[in-house]
Protein backbone atom coordinates (compact mmCIF):
# COMPACT_ATOMS: atom_id res chain seq x y z
CA UNK A 1 0.00 0.00 0.00
CA UNK A 2 1.63 3.27 -1.01
CA UNK A 3 1.90 6.13 1.50
CA UNK A 4 0.34 8.93 1.63
CA UNK A 5 0.22 12.42 2.88
CA UNK A 6 -2.84 15.20 3.75
CA UNK A 7 -4.40 18.30 6.09
CA UNK A 8 -6.97 18.41 7.91
CA UNK A 9 -8.96 21.75 7.77
CA UNK A 10 -12.17 22.72 10.52
CA UNK A 11 -14.75 24.12 7.60
CA UNK A 12 -14.54 27.66 10.35
CA UNK A 13 -17.84 29.67 8.54
CA UNK A 14 -15.68 33.05 9.20
CA UNK A 15 -12.50 31.73 7.07
CA UNK A 16 -14.03 29.62 4.45
CA UNK A 17 -11.68 31.07 1.72
CA UNK A 18 -9.03 29.90 4.00
CA UNK A 19 -10.30 26.47 3.46
CA UNK A 20 -10.68 26.68 -0.02
CA UNK A 21 -6.83 28.12 0.36
CA UNK A 22 -5.86 25.80 2.28
CA UNK A 23 -7.30 23.11 0.11
CA UNK A 24 -5.86 24.13 -2.96
CA UNK A 25 -2.21 24.78 -1.29
CA UNK A 26 -1.97 20.95 -0.57
CA UNK A 27 -3.29 20.18 -4.12
CA UNK A 28 -0.45 22.54 -5.17
CA UNK A 29 2.14 21.19 -3.48
CA UNK A 30 1.29 17.54 -3.99
CA UNK A 31 -0.43 16.31 -1.32
CA UNK A 32 -2.63 13.26 -1.57
CA UNK A 33 -5.32 14.43 0.91
CA UNK A 34 -7.77 17.17 2.40
CA UNK A 35 -9.53 15.76 5.57
CA UNK A 36 -13.00 18.12 6.56
CA UNK A 37 -13.95 18.01 10.11
CA UNK A 38 -17.17 17.42 10.92
CA UNK A 39 -18.93 19.07 14.33
CA UNK A 40 -22.68 20.11 12.93
CA UNK A 41 -23.33 21.44 16.66
CA UNK A 42 -20.22 23.70 16.41
CA UNK A 43 -21.35 27.22 16.24
CA UNK A 44 -18.52 28.51 14.38
CA UNK A 45 -18.22 25.46 11.98
CA UNK A 46 -19.91 25.70 8.16
CA UNK A 47 -21.83 22.61 6.79
CA UNK A 48 -18.95 20.22 6.54
CA UNK A 49 -20.49 18.15 3.32
CA UNK A 50 -20.93 21.64 1.58
CA UNK A 51 -16.96 22.53 2.11
CA UNK A 52 -16.15 19.19 0.72
CA UNK A 53 -18.25 20.17 -2.83
CA UNK A 54 -16.47 23.79 -2.44
CA UNK A 55 -13.28 21.89 -1.92
CA UNK A 56 -13.74 19.72 -4.62
CA UNK A 57 -14.69 22.07 -7.18
CA UNK A 58 -12.06 24.25 -6.73
CA UNK A 59 -9.32 21.30 -7.14
CA UNK A 60 -8.29 18.57 -9.73
CA UNK A 61 -6.67 16.38 -8.37
CA UNK A 62 -6.42 15.51 -4.88
CA UNK A 63 -8.90 13.67 -2.84
CA UNK A 64 -11.24 15.44 -0.26
CA UNK A 65 -12.99 13.38 2.66
CA UNK A 66 -14.98 14.54 6.01
CA UNK A 67 -12.79 13.49 8.85
CA UNK A 68 -15.10 12.19 9.78
CA UNK A 69 -18.85 12.22 8.98
CA UNK A 70 -21.23 12.77 12.06
CA UNK A 71 -23.79 9.60 11.38
CA UNK A 72 -26.00 10.16 13.67
CA UNK A 73 -26.74 13.88 12.62
CA UNK A 74 -26.64 12.15 9.17
CA UNK A 75 -28.88 9.80 8.13
CA UNK A 76 -27.08 6.87 6.29
CA UNK A 77 -29.17 7.08 3.02
CA UNK A 78 -28.60 10.60 2.58
CA UNK A 79 -24.52 10.22 3.10
CA UNK A 80 -24.84 7.22 0.04
CA UNK A 81 -26.32 9.33 -1.79
CA UNK A 82 -24.36 12.44 -1.17
CA UNK A 83 -21.26 10.45 -1.41
CA UNK A 84 -22.19 9.03 -4.53
CA UNK A 85 -22.68 12.24 -5.88
CA UNK A 86 -19.66 14.08 -4.90
CA UNK A 87 -17.88 11.22 -6.48
CA UNK A 88 -19.31 11.16 -9.55
CA UNK A 89 -19.38 15.11 -9.74
CA UNK A 90 -15.53 15.05 -9.14
CA UNK A 91 -14.24 11.49 -11.27
CA UNK A 92 -13.70 9.53 -8.73
CA UNK A 93 -11.95 12.70 -6.05
CA UNK A 94 -14.06 11.51 -3.03
CA UNK A 95 -13.40 9.21 0.56
CA UNK A 96 -16.01 9.00 3.33
CA UNK A 97 -14.58 8.97 6.37
CA UNK A 98 -17.66 8.11 9.00
CA UNK A 99 -17.86 7.87 13.10
CA UNK A 100 -20.23 7.64 15.76
CA UNK A 101 -20.18 10.74 17.15
CA UNK A 102 -17.79 12.32 19.84
CA UNK A 103 -20.07 14.66 21.55
CA UNK A 104 -23.07 13.21 22.54
CA UNK A 105 -24.38 16.24 24.36
CA UNK A 106 -23.74 18.48 20.93
CA UNK A 107 -25.78 15.31 18.88
CA UNK A 108 -28.37 15.21 21.38
CA UNK A 109 -28.68 19.26 21.61
CA UNK A 110 -29.16 19.56 17.65
CA UNK A 111 -32.21 16.76 17.57
CA UNK A 112 -29.93 13.52 17.74
CA UNK A 113 -30.32 10.40 19.13
CA UNK A 114 -29.26 9.68 22.31
CA UNK A 115 -26.67 6.61 21.87
CA UNK A 116 -23.86 5.67 23.92
CA UNK A 117 -21.55 2.77 23.61
CA UNK A 118 -22.64 -0.95 21.97
CA UNK A 119 -25.22 0.95 20.97
CA UNK A 120 -23.96 3.80 19.03
CA UNK A 121 -21.79 1.10 17.68
CA UNK A 122 -24.85 -0.59 16.14
CA UNK A 123 -25.92 2.08 14.71
CA UNK A 124 -22.67 2.63 13.25
CA UNK A 125 -22.73 -0.72 11.59
CA UNK A 126 -26.37 -0.41 10.36
CA UNK A 127 -25.15 2.95 8.70
CA UNK A 128 -22.17 1.64 7.05
CA UNK A 129 -24.51 -1.08 5.46
CA UNK A 130 -26.94 0.68 4.31
CA UNK A 131 -24.66 3.27 2.64
CA UNK A 132 -22.82 0.15 0.81
CA UNK A 133 -26.14 -1.22 0.32
CA UNK A 134 -26.67 2.02 -1.86
CA UNK A 135 -23.63 2.24 -3.68
CA UNK A 136 -25.54 -1.04 -5.86
CA UNK A 137 -27.25 -0.05 -8.62
CA UNK A 138 -30.08 -2.40 -9.59
CA UNK A 139 -30.82 -3.88 -6.51
CA UNK A 140 -33.76 -3.29 -3.25
CA UNK A 141 -31.89 -1.56 -0.29
CA UNK A 142 -33.50 -3.27 2.59
CA UNK A 143 -31.67 -3.10 5.98
CA UNK A 144 -33.83 -3.30 9.44
CA UNK A 145 -31.74 -1.95 12.57
CA UNK A 146 -32.24 -0.87 15.69
CA UNK A 147 -31.37 2.82 14.84
CA UNK A 148 -31.57 2.34 11.08
CA UNK A 149 -34.07 1.02 8.65
CA UNK A 150 -34.44 1.12 5.09
CA UNK A 151 -36.72 -0.73 3.02
CA UNK A 152 -37.17 -1.66 -0.64
CA UNK A 153 -35.38 1.54 -1.81
CA UNK A 154 -33.68 1.06 -5.16
CA UNK A 155 -29.81 0.83 -4.79
CA UNK A 156 -28.19 4.21 -6.73
CA UNK A 157 -25.81 6.11 -8.22
CA UNK A 158 -22.98 3.90 -8.23
CA UNK A 159 -20.38 6.36 -7.56
CA UNK A 160 -17.64 7.21 -9.74
CA UNK A 161 -14.63 4.82 -7.90
CA UNK A 162 -14.99 2.13 -5.25
CA UNK A 163 -15.55 4.38 -2.39
CA UNK A 164 -13.27 4.24 0.71
CA UNK A 165 -15.43 3.93 4.17
CA UNK A 166 -13.16 5.32 6.82
CA UNK A 167 -13.81 4.55 10.28
CA UNK A 168 -13.05 7.32 13.13
CA UNK A 169 -13.27 5.41 16.51
CA UNK A 170 -10.83 4.23 19.33
CA UNK A 171 -12.78 1.92 21.72
CA UNK A 172 -12.13 -1.82 21.74
CA UNK A 173 -15.53 -2.84 20.26
CA UNK A 174 -14.96 -0.04 17.33
CA UNK A 175 -11.66 -1.31 16.61
CA UNK A 176 -13.44 -4.83 16.24
CA UNK A 177 -15.53 -3.08 13.36
CA UNK A 178 -13.10 -1.24 11.80
CA UNK A 179 -11.43 -5.00 11.56
CA UNK A 180 -14.49 -6.71 10.86
CA UNK A 181 -15.91 -4.21 7.72
CA UNK A 182 -14.13 -1.06 7.93
CA UNK A 183 -11.82 -0.06 4.32
CA UNK A 184 -9.71 2.50 6.80
CA UNK A 185 -8.79 3.16 10.35
CA UNK A 186 -9.01 6.98 11.26
CA UNK A 187 -6.89 7.15 14.20
CA UNK A 188 -7.76 10.02 16.88
CA UNK A 189 -5.52 12.78 17.97
CA UNK A 190 -3.43 12.36 20.50
CA UNK A 191 -5.52 13.86 23.02
CA UNK A 192 -8.10 11.25 22.58
CA UNK A 193 -5.93 8.11 22.02
CA UNK A 194 -2.69 8.72 23.46
CA UNK A 195 0.63 8.14 21.39
CA UNK A 196 1.66 4.68 23.28
CA UNK A 197 -1.94 3.07 22.62
CA UNK A 198 -1.94 3.37 19.01
CA UNK A 199 0.44 0.25 18.41
CA UNK A 200 -2.14 -2.06 20.33
CA UNK A 201 -5.40 -0.52 18.69
CA UNK A 202 -3.42 -1.65 15.54
CA UNK A 203 -3.12 -4.94 16.75
CA UNK A 204 -6.56 -5.26 17.70
CA UNK A 205 -7.60 -4.12 14.17
CA UNK A 206 -5.36 -6.66 12.43
CA UNK A 207 -6.82 -9.59 14.81
CA UNK A 208 -10.79 -8.80 13.77
CA UNK A 209 -9.70 -9.09 10.41
CA UNK A 210 -7.69 -11.72 10.84
CA UNK A 211 -11.01 -13.42 12.97
CA UNK A 212 -13.38 -12.47 9.99
CA UNK A 213 -11.09 -13.97 7.39
CA UNK A 214 -9.72 -10.56 6.00
CA UNK A 215 -6.25 -9.38 5.16
CA UNK A 216 -5.05 -6.57 7.66
CA UNK A 217 -2.93 -5.58 5.21
CA UNK A 218 -5.88 -3.61 3.24
CA UNK A 219 -7.47 -1.59 5.43
CA UNK A 220 -6.00 1.69 5.37
CA UNK A 221 -4.60 3.31 9.10
CA UNK A 222 -4.29 6.87 8.77
CA UNK A 223 -2.54 9.31 11.53
CA UNK A 224 -3.49 12.15 12.71
CA UNK A 225 -0.75 14.37 13.58
CA UNK A 226 -1.35 17.93 15.37
CA UNK A 227 1.89 20.52 16.24
CA UNK A 228 4.36 22.65 14.54
CA UNK A 229 6.70 22.49 12.17
CA UNK A 230 10.04 24.95 13.22
CA UNK A 231 13.33 25.80 12.60
CA UNK A 232 15.05 23.83 15.21
CA UNK A 233 14.40 21.26 18.16
CA UNK A 234 11.38 22.22 19.76
CA UNK A 235 10.01 18.38 21.59
CA UNK A 236 10.57 15.82 19.01
CA UNK A 237 9.67 13.23 20.84
CA UNK A 238 5.85 13.24 22.25
CA UNK A 239 4.36 11.50 24.73
CA UNK A 240 1.21 10.63 26.06
CA UNK A 241 -1.21 13.29 24.63
CA UNK A 242 1.44 15.67 23.14
CA UNK A 243 1.51 17.69 20.03
CA UNK A 244 4.63 17.35 17.69
CA UNK A 245 6.85 20.39 18.19
CA UNK A 246 10.25 19.95 15.86
CA UNK A 247 12.24 20.46 13.00
CA UNK A 248 11.23 18.73 9.87
CA UNK A 249 13.45 16.06 10.01
CA UNK A 250 12.17 15.50 13.30
CA UNK A 251 8.68 15.22 11.82
CA UNK A 252 10.17 12.59 9.16
CA UNK A 253 11.59 10.28 11.57
CA UNK A 254 8.43 10.23 13.79
CA UNK A 255 6.53 9.54 10.48
CA UNK A 256 9.03 6.78 9.67
CA UNK A 257 8.65 5.05 12.83
CA UNK A 258 4.64 5.18 13.26
CA UNK A 259 4.65 3.23 9.39
CA UNK A 260 7.50 0.85 10.93
CA UNK A 261 6.38 0.39 14.15
CA UNK A 262 2.55 0.72 14.05
CA UNK A 263 1.87 -0.07 10.91
CA UNK A 264 0.39 3.83 9.72
CA UNK A 265 0.44 4.46 5.62
CA UNK A 266 -1.42 7.89 5.81
CA UNK A 267 0.03 10.45 7.47
CA UNK A 268 -2.85 13.61 7.58
CA UNK A 269 -1.27 16.72 9.02
CA UNK A 270 -3.22 19.16 11.70
CA UNK A 271 -1.52 22.72 11.50
CA UNK A 272 -1.95 25.24 14.36
CA UNK A 273 -5.44 26.92 12.74
CA UNK A 274 -5.29 28.65 9.29
CA UNK A 275 -1.29 28.45 8.50
CA UNK A 276 -0.12 28.00 4.56
CA UNK A 277 3.17 28.18 5.62
CA UNK A 278 3.09 24.75 7.74
CA UNK A 279 1.27 23.26 4.77
CA UNK A 280 4.42 24.34 2.90
CA UNK A 281 6.69 23.36 5.71
CA UNK A 282 4.79 20.25 5.81
CA UNK A 283 5.06 19.03 2.05
CA UNK A 284 8.26 20.79 0.94
CA UNK A 285 10.45 19.73 3.82
CA UNK A 286 8.66 16.75 6.25
CA UNK A 287 7.42 14.59 3.55
CA UNK A 288 9.95 14.60 1.46
CA UNK A 289 12.04 13.32 4.07
CA UNK A 290 9.70 11.51 5.23
CA UNK A 291 9.70 9.65 1.86
CA UNK A 292 13.62 9.20 1.99
CA UNK A 293 13.58 7.25 5.24
CA UNK A 294 10.42 5.19 4.30
CA UNK A 295 12.61 4.50 0.84
CA UNK A 296 16.14 3.59 2.50
CA UNK A 297 14.21 1.53 5.10
CA UNK A 298 12.65 -1.00 2.57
Amino acid sequence: MDVRFGISIPPTAAALEDVLDMTKAAEDEGLDLVGIQDHPYAPEFGDTFAVVGACLSATGRITVYPGVANMPLRRPSMIAKQAATFDLLSGGRFELGVGAGAFEDGIVAMGGPALKGRAALRALEEGIEIIRAEWRPGRLVAVQGDEYTVQGIAGGPAPAHDIGVWIGAMGPHALDLIGRTGDGWVAPLPNWLPWEHWHAAQDRIDAAARAARRDPATITRMAALPGVISDRSLNPRPRGRDPIQGSAREWAEIIAALHKNARFDTFIYWPPGFDVDQIHRFARKVVPAARELLESAT
